[in-house]
């Protein structure tokens, strides 16, 4: 079973028992954190496309722990100009355990529907009758 959910703007394609790391989120660590923006869902074969999102599932998950990631080099220059700039950057992210991936049981209700020229139908044979 997976699910595709959206976090912190970006798509992440998420398993159960998986480690996922996400741009830095405000919880401790340890602290549970739920996710309702569910895009896709697959169980078995069954496929479930949200329209945006996808109702009564909900993923969650356990912060295992906060961090920064590498070191990125950004370097800018201007030709000719001996203008040179170089500049580091370093993202923060949030590591995330997915413990579940939870859907609500779908309720079954049959309704009667009666089309309208089924009721049309039997109001005329009661005029005739009378």
């Amino acid at each position: 079973m997976y699910a595709i959910i959206e976090a912190c703007g970006r798509q992440y394609k998420v398993q159960e028992g998986e480690n996922v790391y996400f741009e830095k989120l405000d919880v401790e660590e340890g602290k549970k954190v739920s996710f309702d923006k569910i895009l896709l869902v697959s169980d078995e074969g069954k496929v479930q496309v949200g329209n945006p999102y996808v109702t009564g599932v909900k993923v969650e998950g356990k912060v295992v722990s906060h961090g920064r990631g590498k070191k990125i080099l950004v370097f800018k220059y201007k030709a000719k100009k001996n203008e040179r700039k170089t500049r580091g950057h370093r993202q923060d992210y949030t590591k995330v355990e997915i413990t579940s991936i939870k859907i609500a049981a779908e309720k079954k209700t049959t309704v009667a529907k009666t089309t309208k020229t089924e009721a049309t139908k039997s109001e005329a044979k009661e005029k005739v009758a009378k």
